[in-house]
């Protein structure tokens, strides 16, 4: 149990150690970093590593650590993540309406109901994504600025 415990301590010290060793300003790292967590908030499996580069890059920000950022959503946070991106969504737009019986649903409905779950998850993603990016980045940023202070 101690190796295992000074091999997690190890694996964190060489995580710190790369994120230290990141090309840019803290605001850049910070940036990266944000719009990688603002991008893996969003339902598009397989594009959100290419969203959270291609926002790095129009803000400016590091793309390794947009890159990273993207991790927040895994195969073990798909599901609380969308559940709970969804119910804001819901609770945002406060539109209360059925779900059809899917045993005598007709084309028209279901594409109703894709467009009634889609935006309201898309809703939820957006506004849970801003936060937690904004959370993210400023951590990020304060943490790097007490590390140059201490040095």
């Amino acid at each position: 149990m101690k190796k295992i415990f000074l091999n997690l301590i190890q694996r964190i010290r060489k995580f710190i150690s790369w994120l230290w060793n990141q090309e840019g300003s803290p605001s850049q790292r910070a940036l990266g970093l944000g719009v990688g967590i603002f991008s893996g908030c969003f339902p598009f499996f397989g594009l959100q590593t290419l969203m959270g580069v291609f926002l790095a890059k129009i803000v400016k920000g590091n793309s390794i650590l947009a890159a990273v950022g993207t991790w927040i959503s895994n195969p073990f946070t798909y599901v609380p993540l969308y559940y709970f991106n969804y119910r804001l969504g819901s609770l945002i737009l406060n539109k209360n309406k059925n779900i059809v019986d899917i045993s005598h649903i007709t084309t028209n409905e279901l594409w109703s109901q894709g467009w009634y779950l889609s935006s309201r998850l898309i809703m939820g993603s957006i506004c849970v994504g801003l936060f937690a990016g904004i959370v993210g980045g400023f951590g990020l940023y304060v943490f790097i600025k007490k590390l140059y202070h201490k040095m």
